[in-house]
Parts: C-alpha cells; sequence; structure tokens
C-alpha cells in the first residue's frame, strides 16, 4: 500500500473519529449533564451554568448551541494568533460540528432522579466521545485549546496544570449555581471520565512484557518464536550474588498470549526466574502498527 493511499484512509479514520466524537460529546452535554445541572468543567459546563442562571434570573432560555459558539469564539480567536490556523483546524471543525449538533437535536423532557446513574452514563459518553477526538488529534475546544494557547505566555506552568485551574474555577462556579451535592457528583463523573478516555486511547495499545532469567534460554525462546508468533530478544545480564553470565529474555506480548508463555517457561524451566509488568503503550509488528 501506497503513502498516499495510507494517508487517506488515516484521514479518512480521523473524520469519522471528530464526528462520533463531537456527536457522543454533544449528547451527553445536552440529554445528560444540562438536565442534571452537572458542571465537568470546559465550554460545555459554562454553558451548563450560563443556561441555569439565564432561565433563574431572567426567565429566558439561553440555547446550549448559542453559549457554546459565543465562549468558543475568542479562545479560537486567541488559539489561532498563538498557535496557527492549521493547529486549530481539526479542532474548529469539531467545534463547529457540536454547535451545530446542539442546535439541531431535539429538546427532549428529562428530569432524571438518580444523580449516580446520570454522572456514570454521562462520564461513559463523555470519555469515549473525548478519546475518539484525542485519537484523530483533536479536542472539542474550550478549556483544552485555552490553555495551550495560555502556555505560550505562562511557560513555567504546563498545559496540564492550567487546564485543571480553567475547569477548576468553571466548576467552583458550577458549585455556586447548583449546589454541593451536584458538584460531588461531577466529581465522581469526572474521574470516571479519565478512565473510560484512556481505556479509549489505550484500546490495542496495552500489553505485556515478561523478563525471563534461566538456564535454557535458547529452548524457551525457540517456542516462545515458533508457537506464538513472538519476537525475543536476548541481553547479556550477569548474577551479581554468583558472579554467573545469563541471558535475559525479554518478551512483549498480548494478555492471551502470557498465560502460553508461563507454560512455556515452566515446561523447559521450572525454576526460572519469571517477571511480568505491565506496557501501557506497544506498536510495531503484531500491535498497534500505525504511528501517529
Amino acid at each position: 500500500m501506497n503513502t498516499n493511499n495510507m494517508n487517506l484512509r488515516k484521514l479518512i479514520r480521523d473524520v469519522l473519529f471528530m464526528a462520533i466524537g463531537a456527536t457522543l460529546t454533544a449528547v451527553a452535554t445536552k440529554y445528560v449533564y444540562d438536565p442534571a445541572g452537572l458542571v465537568t468543567g470546559g465550554v460545555s459546563g459554562l454553558s451548563i451554568i450560563t443556561r441555569s442562571v439565564a432561565a433563574r434570573y431572567f426567565g429566558r432560555e439561553f440555547p446550549l448551541w448559542l453559549s457554546s459558539l459565543v465562549f468558543n469564539i475568542p479562545v479560537f480567536l486567541y488559539a489561532m494568533k498563538m498557535l496557527g490556523f492549521r493547529h486549530i483546524l481539526r479542532t474548529g471543525f469539531v467545534w463547529l460540528l457540536m454547535t451545530a449538533e446542539l442546535f439541531f437535536l431535539p429538546e427532549i423532557t428529562y428530569i432524571p432522579d438518580n444523580l449516580l446513574l446520570v454522572a456514570i452514563y454521562g462520564s461513559i459518553l463523555m470519555g469515549v466521545g473525548s478519546g475518539l477526538l484525542l485519537a484523530a488529534r483533536s479536542t472539542s475546544g474550550g478549556s483544552d485549546m485555552l490553555g495551550e494557547s495560555l502556555h505560550c505566555h505562562l511557560r513555567s506552568v504546563s498545559v496540564g496544570r492550567l487546564i485543571q485551574i480553567i475547569d477548576g474555577i468553571i466548576v467552583a462556579a458550577g458549585l455556586l449555581t447548583f449546589g454541593i451535592e451536584h458538584t460531588l457528583y461531577a466529581m465522581i463523573s469526572v474521574y470516571i471520565m479519565g478512565k473510560v478516555l484512556d481505556l479509549v486511547l489505550n484500546q490495542g495499545k496495552t500489553a505485556k512484557m515478561a523478563t525471563i532469567i534461566s538456564d535454557a534460554p535458547g529452548p524457551i525462546a525457540a517456542e516462545i518464536m515458533a508457537t506464538l508468533d513472538r519476537g525475543v530478544t536476548a541481553l547479556h545480564g550477569n548474577g551479581m550474588y554468583t558472579g554467573d553470565d545469563k541471558r535475559v529474555l525479554l518478551c512483549v506480548c498480548s494478555n492471551k498470549d502470557l498465560v502460553s508463555v508461563k507454560d512455556i517457561v515452566k515446561k523447559h524451566d521450572p525454576r526460572a526466574f519469571f517477571v511480568v509488568g505491565d506496557v501501557t503503550e506497544a506498536m510495531g509488528e503484531g500491535f498497534w502498527e500505525e504511528w501517529d
């Protein structure tokens, strides 16, 4: 497959991820978080606060799509100045799509009576949506983009910390608007959302790394490579207690292959020293082959 075809496939995949991610985020905001009054940060949280304040004190409905548009415009203009147009192109596409979906999605009267279920299912929708957006190298804008732009001026503060500060201010505003109970449930939602997001981003990339110190490295490596089609790397090792030289085998495998690796090691050397570690991301043949 030539490079042009690979780039086209990757672009189509990214556009699909951005479309699904934007839709899930819009659905979670409009049908889950807004009716329940849960503020998890970002422009979506600020839009929910604005909608509630406008209805409570001014007797007017302020649509989510309009507040999202109003709040994001200065953020995008600032980001365009600081980061450049190409840097925000994908996020701009997601922002416009989300704004349109918040406008066209039908209004559904829904009064949740179980905030815990709302927090859980809302965080699943938002976590999957945000994970797909990040996998396509995009975001929904708002605090993420503002934090990245502010980092150009505040170099001593990390982007992650700036985003936390911005979201913290919005959550604090939600506390004043909806009360402590809703804020506590929102914090539960933020925690679950992060876990779901990590799960989406790491799907297909996690693995196990087996470290094997044995007196039979040759037969163990040969059977792993022959039966599991996994690569094995031999490193030179020296036992500090015995002074003996040994070959240390390293094998990165999937979770389902780990049991077979254990059986092979036990078969050839029941006294082998066997250590298993978690690999958060594995790329290359047999794993996630596309380097983003």
